[in-house]
């Protein structure tokens, strides 16, 4: 297809000539079929809703087509509205665009999409097994016509990927706002999820999936990186001060969770990661993320012994089920140092977790055809994962929740987790690691994207970037010089450690005067052509400010506020009008439809004074939002990172908490009782 042509489809939108049906490609990694949860009178509201895409001439054709991928697949895809071009994040002048905020958001939705970023490419599900970033092909093709269309005094409005329409705005105003999955809080369970995405109506965002700012595995493997590294220093002992020969046994290639094993080689770690699904598997060795194949325990024991004797730094992928892996290492006695999973169980009866018992294609099929059967295989797996566990901890591992919701299904299930106090076992990442060393201290990951797609921009930035954190780091309080010095190795090493899969992308964990003054240099650079095109900044939702979740991002907050979602809310109004390019607010993400609250943004650098101007406003809210919260939740980090915010930032003034004496407390309610 020519450049002239890709144009053309683009402004096309739903063409009013038909493409033929597309043939269902079996090299693809498909989503599994979904449950068979609407009733009759449901389903023809469905099928209804599918139809008022299209003009009335065409309905006899594509009723029919519709209500067989309703019963095959659970959705209604439109396959047919595929684009015929190759899905891919292009340069941004490619891009038919009356403004380049437009173009560029057209780039980061293509990236999203690209079968070599995105799980499920064809069902436009991102990661995590239902992460959307489109419910349907006619969603993304009318998205993109208005997005050609799009001038700087208008703003696309996106409901859970459905385009309401352009409205007229002005040029500070953000381009898009998106929402996904924004239910009436008393129809936010999994079976309401099913349901409403079934009828077309919602959908599940994830994080970066619905708001265009997923980057590959990159996009987590410096935060599972930093988690693994501080994980290994825990376990330090007798004078030891490096991870070589530790073993780190985890599981999850598929999505967000592909990072685990290049973060286990960066982390000096051997590391073990399961994976059910053989091409989820190929995919991360052929790209270059693990190292080796194994798909017999027989073989793979061995070679584990073999790999710690000899300190290596390697990456071993078991192409099976994670519960079968470790019950055999505590079957062998195998000493395992860290221990983690990244099955995506906010899903689990949709695709998140494969059981053991059942292979993986036989998990497909029983998810849609006997759910409560399925239901009950994933519950006895969870049991048994978490007996070998157990067994293994009580051998020293350190074991850590990633954010999955692993303990919380587990505990669900029934499974061993709970202390007698009531609490989990084992602690969540963030508790541990993330939450005290980094988001208190506004370290969160921030990222951006060259959109020229040339490297070699990518390599200015990484450099302009080092420049800013050793500059930092010569007059940074303690409190936060080793997070500097672990980001400074970071991105030094980040062109060796091959980690671009799709765009030109980069993450980096860093605090609100390091994502400023990178920000700012870019935009310099930007605007003296040594970066030959914008680039686009965002962030993970899974940061400082951009997510209220109790079982994750905000798990180290203990004043009872954890279950509110004031924070995520406001970051993302606030963001909206302080210069962001787009903004998204999602129910779900991580840990599971209804268990969380989680926004983010966009913003389009383009070297002038007004990027300059939303550069200084916008970040500065989006970081010290969430540190404000964090330090009136008493989070001592945080308290003392507003202090020095607020003696750096003259208008800027925080109410801070006092601190109550424990034993007047209990005293004042014992005289009350």
């Amino acid at each position: 297809m020519t450049l002239e042509e890709f144009q053309a489809d683009i402004r096309a939108g739903i063409p009013d000539i038909l493409p033929e049906p597309k043939p269902y490609d079996t090299s693809i990694n498909h989503a599994p079929r979904r449950k068979d949860i609407l009733t009759p009178a449901e389903k023809e509201l469905a099928l209804r809703n599918a139809l008022r895409y299209f003009p009335a001439k065409h309905h006899a054709l594509l009723a029919p087509e519709f209500a067989e991928e309703l019963r095959r697949y659970g959705r209604i895809y439109m396959y047919r509205l595929r684009p015929d071009y190759d899905m891919h994040a292009r340069p941004i002048g490619e891009y038919p665009a009356k403004c380049r905020q437009a173009a560029a958001i057209m780039l980061m939705i293509q990236n999203n999409l690209d079968k070599a970023v995105a799980q499920h490419p064809h069902e436009l599900i991102t990661y995590g097994g239902n992460g959307a970033v489109f419910q349907n092909w006619a969603q993304y093709r009318l998205t993109m016509k208005y997005l050609s269309e799009m001038t700087d005094s208008q703003t696309l409005v996106m409901y859970s990927g459905h385009p309401l329409g352009l409205f007229p705005s002005h040029p500070d105003a953000p381009r898009v706002v998106v929402t996904n999955g924004m239910v009436i809080p008393n129809y936010s369970k999994p079976d309401d999820w099913e349901r409403l995405n079934a009828l077309g109506v919602s959908q599940y965002g994830q994080m970066t999936a619905g708001s265009y700012m997923y980057i590959g595995p990159q996009g987590i493997v410096h935060g599972t990186t930093i988690t693994v590294m501080n994980a290994a220093r825990k376990r330090f002992g007798g004078g030891r001060t490096s991870a070589r020969g530790m073993l780190f046994v985890s599981s999850g290639l598929g999505g967000m969770s592909g990072a685990q094993a290049k973060a286990g080689n960066i982390s000096g770690v051997v590391s073990v990661i399961a994976e059910i699904n053989p091409k989820a598997a190929r995919k991360r060795f052929d790209q270059g993320w693990v190292d080796e194949l194994h798909d017999s325990l027989d073989e793979l024991i061995p070679r584990i012994r073999e790999a710690v004797a000899r300190e290596e730094v390697v990456s071993l992928a078991y192409v099976g089920n994670i519960v079968d892996l470790w019950e055999r290492l505590a079957d062998e006695g195998i000493k395992v140092d860290l221990g983690s999973d990244q099955t995506s169980l906010h899903n689990p009866w949709a695709g998140g977790y494969y059981p053991a018992g059942l292979s993986y294609d036989e998990s497909n099929r029983m998810m849609a055809e006997d759910p409560q059967r399925f239901r009950e295989c994933v519950q006895e797996s969870l049991r048994r994962q978490v007996a070998a566990i157990n067994r293994l901890a009580d051998g020293g591992m350190y074991f850590f929740d990633y954010g999955n919701a692993f303990l919380l299904e587990s505990s669900r299930a029934g499974a061993d987790v709970m202390r007698e106090d009531g609490h989990f076992r084992y602690p969540s990442y963030v508790q541990d690691i993330m939450g005290p060393m980094f988001f208190d201290y506004g370290f969160g990951p921030f990222r951006w994207v060259c959109t020229s797609g040339k490297p070699e921009d990518l390599e200015m930035t990484d450099r302009l970037a080092a420049g800013v954190l050793e500059d930092m780091c010569r007059t940074a309080p303690g409190s936060i010089r080793g997070q500097l010095e672990d980001n400074l190795h970071w991105i030094r090493e980040a062109g060796r450690n091959r980690l671009v899969v799709g765009s030109q992308a980069r993450i980096l964990y860093a605090d609100c005067e390091g994502r400023t003054k990178i920000a700012l240099a870019f935009n310099e650079a930007i605007a003296d052509g040594r970066i030959s095109a914008p680039v686009v900044l965002g962030r993970d939702h899974h940061d400082v400010s951009g997510t209220d979740s109790p079982y994750r991002e905000t798990s180290n907050i203990y004043d009872g506020s954890n279950l509110t979602a004031d924070m995520a809310v406001q970051n993302v109004i606030g963001d909206s009008f302080r210069g962001a390019t787009w903004v998204s607010l999602h129910n779900g993400g991580g840990v599971g439809w209804g268990e969380v609250i989680n926004g983010g943004f966009g913003m389009v650098l383009d070297g002038s004074p007004d990027s300059a101007r939303h550069i200084r406003e916008m970040l500065f809210w989006d970081v010290n939002n969430g540190i404000a919260r964090r330090s009136w939740s008493r989070n001592d980090g945080a308290v003392e990172a507003i202090r020095r915010e607020m003696e750096r930032t003259p208008g800027l003034k925080v109410t801070l908490p006092n601190y109550a004496d424990d034993k007047l407390i209990r005293e004042a309610l014992a005289d009350n009782g």
